[in-house]
Order: structure tokens, then C-alpha cells, then sequence
């Protein structure tokens, strides 16, 4: 893995280029931004330049090849186990730091997911931060910064890293995977700028489930108990994908609100089914719209809070279909 080969984020790239030329590596990096989005990627390719022999990443020679194969000994990954990073862990990596570097001019370490570390492993990691050992490097990824303690994210270099632009993820999808401009830009909408995502199991339920999703949404009514019921039974099932059905139910409500204000419909998303959208936007006004969209929210709401999932989804429906 090569900064070449990473899709967008030059100005990151460039900063940890320049850092590289000039010899100037900080002890500790913070990599933050959206899920699927290249940081890990970005991550390991600096990780190869640190540790190549002759400081560019060459992809030839060994300390390149073992980074490429997860078996360098002077890389430490540390995700999170059973959702969490625990303070064993983080010792055994303080362990691992204190000890010379095998092969490499570094110890590498990358912490994925560092919002998931515990209240200990985040106290016991903040030492490690406040008292680097020479020639170690710590690069945390995180998706939510937020969720990590002040004090670590002072004593890092913070490098954010933004969703790509939907046009260019859709001309990427587009050529990856040999798709008309229209599937492309429907797939590029709904992954949020994030390649992974867009590349993922995700794919089938953006491009091939969402119409039927979205036809049994709008095809419901006040008084339509049965359907509304049995659609919330479905929806229910799909406990791994719900989150990612009730951002396909936001972006329509969203383009009937688009519609409805008088946008183009090259903003809409889902550009396959305008006569759908058309027809919902006759039949709905802007203050039914809001209550569907809150609708929504509240149901997200409840399901990270691991309420009954059939519940939530019928709860949902029937407030919607009364909105």
C-alpha cells in the first residue's frame, strides 16, 4: 500500500510526505474522520515509507513486503476485542515499546478504533503519550474524536480526513465495478464518501433492495395496518442492515423535500425512482415530511439504545403513515 494508491486525501498524504523528507515524524498521530474512508489505508502506506529501506514505500524491498503481509515485527495493530480495547491490551503494547525496534529504524503502532478503549486503557495509553519512548510512533484511528479524552488528543498530531466527493467516489464505482453513471452516483450518494462502504456488503441493499424498500414505504397508508405491520416485521429481521435501511428511508424523504422546495433533480439520490418521488411529493406537505424525518431519528435513537427492534420499527411506521 502506496499514498498513490489511496483514492483522494492529498492534502493529508502531502503533510506525511513532508514530514518523511524532512525527518520530522511526531511521536503520536490522530487520524479521525468517517468510517471506511482510507485512514486505516493511509495509516499503513506511511507505516511502509517509515520502514522501507530507502524511505519511499518502494514496494520491493523486504521491510515493504512484510508491511504488505501483516508480518512486519516492528508493526503492532491493536483493534478492539469484543468491542472494546482493554487495558491488558494497551499494556502488552507498552511492553512491546519499550523494547528496540527488530528490522526498523521505528516501532509502529496503530490503534484502530481508539474511541472504543476503555476509561484504564485510555489512562494507561495517556502515559505512554506523555512519555514517548524514542523512535516509536503511535498513530490512533478513530471515527468519532469526540469519544476520546482531551488529553490524548493534545498530545497527538490530529490529522482529519474528510468523506470523498461524491462525484469522484461515483466516477471510482463507476469504473471498479462497471456501472452506469446513475447506479454509480445512487451508490456513491448512499456510502457517504466512504469507498468501503460503497465496495461492501452494502452494494446489493443500495443498488438492488432499496427500490423494494422504498416502493413498500411509500406504498403505505393511515389505515393500512396489515402492510405497515408486515413491513415493520421485515425490517426487523434485518437487525445487521437497519441502520443502513433507515439511511436509504432518510435520503427518499429527503429528496421529496428537495422536490418539494423546487431543487434539481441532479441533487436527488435516488434518480431511478422520480416518478415515485413525484408522485409522493404531491401527496405530502412539508410539515409531514419533518414528522416522517423525526420519525426516523427517534427509531435510530432507540436502536442504539438496544430497544426491541420489532417495536421500534412498528412504532416508527404507524407514526409515519399518521404524519
Amino acid at each position: 500500500m502506496t499514498f498513490e494508491s489511496i483514492t483522494g486525501h492529498d492534502r493529508q498524504k502531502n503533510i506525511l510526505r513532508r514530514a518523511l523528507k524532512a525527518d520530522r515524524i511526531a511521536h503520536a498521530y490522530l487520524f479521525e474522520g468517517p468510517e471506511g474512508i482510507g485512514k486505516r489505508l493511509t495509516a499503513l502506506a506511511f507505516a511502509r515509507a517509515l520502514l522501507c529501506v530507502d524511505g519511499t514505500g518502494c514496494g520491493d524491498c523486504p521491510a515493504c513486503r512484510k508491511v504488505d503481509h501483516n508480518n512486519h515485527p516492528d508493526i503492532h495493530i491493536l483493534d478492539a476485542e469484543e468491542e472494546r480495547i482493554k487495558i491488558e491490551q494497551v499494556r502488552s503494547l507498552q511492553q512491546e515499546l519499550m523494547l528496540r525496534p527488530l528490522e526498523g529504524r521505528y516501532k509502529v503502532c496503530l490503534i484502530d478504533g481508539a474511541e472504543r478503549m476503555t476509561v484504564g486503557a485510555a489512562n494507561a495509553l495517556l502515559k505512554t503519550l506523555e512519555e514517548p519512548q524514542p523512535n516509536t510512533l503511535i498513530i490512533l484511528l478513530t471515527d468519532h474524536p469526540e469519544q476520546l479524552l482531551p488529553t490524548i488528543c493534545s498530545r497527538c498530531q490530529r490529522l482529519p480526513f474528510a468523506r470523498l466527493p461524491r462525484r469522484q467516489l461515483a466516477d471510482i464505482l463507476a469504473q471498479r465495478l462497471d456501472l452506469g453513471e446513475t447506479e454509480a452516483l445512487i451508490l456513491a450518494a448512499l456510502s457517504e464518501g466512504s469507498l468501503k462502504k460503497a465496495l461492501g456488503q452494502n452494494r446489493q441493499l443500495y443498488l438492488e433492495k432499496r427500490r423494494g424498500l422504498i416502493q413498500g414505504l411509500s406504498a403505505l397508508s393511515a389505515g393500512s395496518t396489515i402492510p405497515t405491520f408486515s413491513l415493520a416485521d421485515e425490517l426487523a429481521t434485518e437487525k445487521e442492515l437497519l441502520p443502513e435501511i433507515l439511511d436509504i428511508f432518510q435520503a427518499f424523504y429527503r429528496d421529496v423535500l428537495l422536490l418539494k422546495h423546487g431543487r434539481p433533480e441532479s441533487e436527488l439520490v435516488n434518480r431511478d425512482l422520480l416518478e415515485t418521488l413525484h408522485k409522493h411529493c404531491k401527496n405530502v406537505t412539508t410539515a409531514s415530511l419533518m414528522k416522517k424525518l423525526k420519525a426516523l431519528e427517534s427509531a435510530r435513537y432507540h436502536l442504539q439504545r438496544n430497544v426491541n427492534r420489532q417495536l421500534a420499527m412498528e412504532i416508527m411506521l404507524l407514526r409515519m403513515v399518521d404524519a
